[in-house]
C-alpha cells in the first residue's frame, strides 16, 4: 500500500485510539501501531511506551538499521498531516503512571505508581507521606491486579494533551529535520561502517591480551602479595576495558549485526565478567531515550547512595524498576555526605552490577531463550573460575585483597559513565522537546587526547554517542566534528569539559543537593520544635 492509499488519521482519532489502549507512534508522517509487537521488542516494551502519541522519528532512526526500518512498514496503519511545526505530541499514558489493566477491556487503565505528571492530571499523590492514598512500593503482578481490584482509570483525549510548554514547536521541528540531515552527512561519510580486520579493535585486542596475560600469568607463577595484587590489578583493568566492548556490542556498534554483536557482548560480559548484557541493554536503552529524567531514567536512579536533583526528595516512583525510590533514614544519611563518599561508593559499583544482572535474569522480564541460557551458563562459568582462583590463594587476607583490588581497579568505568550526565539538567521539558535538544541538554563530553582515549572507551564523546548510539566507537571523533557544526548552525550548546573540570562539576552538583537536603532537615526540625513549644 502506498502512502497515498493509507487512511488519513486525525489527531482526535489517534488520541481516542491511544485512550482505548492502542500503542500508536508517529514515524515521519506515518502512524505505526506497535501494540502487538511491543512484548517482543528487543529494546523492551517500555522503550515503546515512552513514545506513544509522539513523533519518534529521530529516536527510531537512531536505534534501527535500514533493514529494520523496512520491516516496520507492516505495522503502519495510517498517516497524518504535518505542518511547519511537525506533529503536536500527545502524552504517553506511562508518563501519567498508567498501564493497561490486564482485564483486556478497552480504556481500562491502572495506576502502577504516582509520577509527577500523573499527579497533576489524575490528582494522584506522589509522596509516601500521604496517609490517605499511599503509593505502592512495587508493581503488582497481573494476578494480583485481578485479585485486588484496584481503581480503574479511563482516559479521555483531553487528559493526554501535553502540558503547556515554553518550547517553540517550530524550532524543535527545525532542529529535528536538521538532525536528520546531519545523520545523512554522517552516513555519506561512511562513519556507520566499521573498518579493519577486527572492526577497528586491532590495538584494543592486543591490549586485552596483555592484561589477560598479566592477570593469569602473575596469578599462576607468583606466590607473594606483590605478584598476586598486581595480577588482581591487571584483571580489574581488563574488566574495565572489556566493559566498553560490552557497551559497544549492546549498541550493535562492533560488527553492526545484531546476532554477532549480541554473542560478542554475552561472551565478554557473562563468561569473562559475570554480568548480563541482556540486563544492560534493557536498562541502557531506556537511559538513552529519557536521559536524565528522575522518574524514568534508571541510570540516574541511585537512591539510597546518590541523588543529583532535589526531585528525588519526594520518594519518586521509578517507571523502570517499578518501585518507589524511598528517601528513608539511610538514604538521608548517605545523600548528606554523597559528595564525600562519591569515589568510595563508585569503587564498589561492580557489585551492584552483579545484583542488577542477576535480579534481571531471574526475574520475569527476559525470555527463557537460548540467549538467556547462554548468559546463565557464562555467569556460572565465571564464578567457577573466579572463586577457584580465590580459593587457591593461601590466606583469607590475600583472598579479600584480591577480590577488592580486582573490583576496585575496574571502577573507573563507573566514574566515566556518570561523569557525562550527573552534572547536566534533569528537568522534564515535556514531549515537545526534540530528540537532539534533549540529548544535548542532558549530556556532556570529556575532553582528552586521542592518545589516551582508550582509557575512556569512547564514552568521553558521549554527546555524539547519545545522538548516534549505533555509531562505531572508532568513528565518534570524526562524527563529533559534524555534530559541533550542527550545534553551531542550530544555536545549540555543545557541553565539553576536561577530566578534572568534569569531576568538579559532578561533585559540585552532589554537594549542592546534599546541602539542600540538610536545609530541608533544619527547616523540618525547626517546625517540630516550634510545635512542641506551643
Amino acid at each position: 500500500m502506498s502512502k497515498r492509499d493509507l487512511p488519513l488519521l486525525t489527531r482526535p482519532e489517534i488520541a481516542q485510539r491511544i485512550c482505548s489502549g492502542q500503542q500508536l507512534i508517529i514515524l515521519h508522517s506515518e502512524v505505526i501501531n506497535v501494540t502487538s509487537w511491543s512484548p517482543f521488542h528487543p529494546g523492551g516494551a517500555l522503550a515503546l511506551l515512552h513514545f506513544v502519541g509522539r513523533d519518534a522519528s529521530d529516536e527510531i532512526e537512531a536505534y534501527h538499521c535500514d533493514a529494520t526500518l523496512e520491516r516496520m512498514k507492516k505495522y503502519v496503519v495510517g498517516r497524518v498531516e504535518l505542518d511547519e511545526k511537525g506533529w503536536k505530541p500527545l502524552t504517553p499514558p506511562i508518563a501519567l503512571g498508567l498501564i493497561r489493566h490486564p482485564n483486556g477491556i478497552k480504556n481500562n487503565w491502572v495506576k502502577e505508581g504516582a509520577v509527577t505528571l500523573g499527579s497533576s492530571i489524575l490528582n494522584v499523590p506522589i509522596t509516601l507521606n500521604d496517609e490517605k492514598a499511599p503509593i505502592p512500593t512495587s508493581l503488582p503482578s497481573d494476578t494480583q491486579l485481578r485479585e485486588t481490584n484496584p481503581k480503574i482509570y479511563t482516559l479521555s483525549p483531553e487528559e493526554i494533551e501535553p502540558p503547556t510548554s515554553e518550547l517553540d514547536r517550530e524550532i524543535e521541528y527545525k532542529r529535528s529535520r536538521a538532525f536528520q540531515e546531519l545523520k545523512r552527512r554522517i552516513v555519506d561519510a561512511g562513519l556507520f561502517r566499521p573498518s579493519g580486520l577486527l572492526y577497528g579493535y586491532e590495538t584494543e585486542v592486543v591490549r586485552y591480551l596483555l592484561l589477560a596475560a598479566g592477570a593469569w600469568g602473575l596469578f599462576f607463577y607468583t606466590n607473594g602479595w606483590i605478584g598476586q595484587m598486581t595480577s588482581a590489578l591487571c584483571l580489574g583493568l581488563l574488566f574495565q576495558q572489556l566493559a566498553f566492548v560490552v557497551h559497544d556490542a549492546g549498541h550493535k556498534g562492533i560488527t553492526t549485526d545484531y546476532f554477532k554483536d549480541r554473542m560478542i557482548g554475552m561472551t565478554v560480559a557473562s563468561w569473562i565478567g559475570g554480568l548480563s548484557v541482556g540486563w544492560w541493554c534493557d536498562n541502557h536503552n531506556i537511559h538513552h531515550l529519557v536521559t536524565n529524567h528522575p522518574e524514568h531514567d534508571p541510570d540516574i536512579q541511585h537512591i539510597p547512595f546518590f541523588a543529583i536533583s532535589k526531585d528525588f526528595f519526594g520518594s519518586l516512583w521509578s517507571t523502570y524498576y517499578k518501585r518507589v525510590m524511598a528517601l528513608d533514614g539511610f538514604s538521608k544519611v548517605m545523600i548528606s555526605v554523597q559528595h564525600k563518599l562519591y569515589y568510595i561508593v563508585l569503587s564498589l559499583a561492580r557489585f551492584n552490577l552483579y545484583a542488577n544482572s542477576y535480579m534481571y535474569l531471574l526475574g520475569p522480564k527476559p525470555k527463557r531463550d537460548n540467549f538467556w541460557r547462554y548468559e546463565i551458563a557464562g555467569i556460572a562459568f565465571y564464578w567457577f573460575y573466579y572463586l577457584s582462583m580465590l580459593k587457591s590463594l593461601p590466606s583469607w587476607q590475600m583472598r579479600l585483597g584480591y577480590l577488592l583490588v580486582s573490583h576496585i581497579a575496574a571502577s573507573p568505568v563507573h566514574v566515566q559513565i556518570v561523569l557525562s550526565h550527573f552534572a547536566c539538567s534533569t528537568e522534564d521539558l515535556g514531549p515537545t522537546e526534540s530528540f537532539p535538544s534533549r540529548q544535548l541538554r542532558t549530556t556532556m563530553d570529556v575532553i582528552c587526547s586521542p592518545n589516551i582515549e582508550f582509557i575512556h572507551g569512547g564514552l568521553h564523546l558521549q554527546v555524539t554517542h547519545h545522538l548516534f548510539p549505533r555509531l562505531p566507537r572508532h568513528n565518534l571523533r570524526s562524527a563529533s566534528l559534524l555534530v559541533k557544526q550542527y550545534c553551531e548552525e542550530q544555536d545549540m550548546v555543545y557541553k565539553e569539559y576536561g577530566w578534572m573540570d568534569g569531576n568538579k562539576q559532578v561533585l559540585s552538583v552532589l554537594k549542592d543537593v546534599a546541602n539542600q537536603l540538610e536545609l530541608l532537615k533544619k527547616v523540618a526540625d525547626g517546625e517540630i520544635q516550634e510545635r512542641m513549644m506551643k
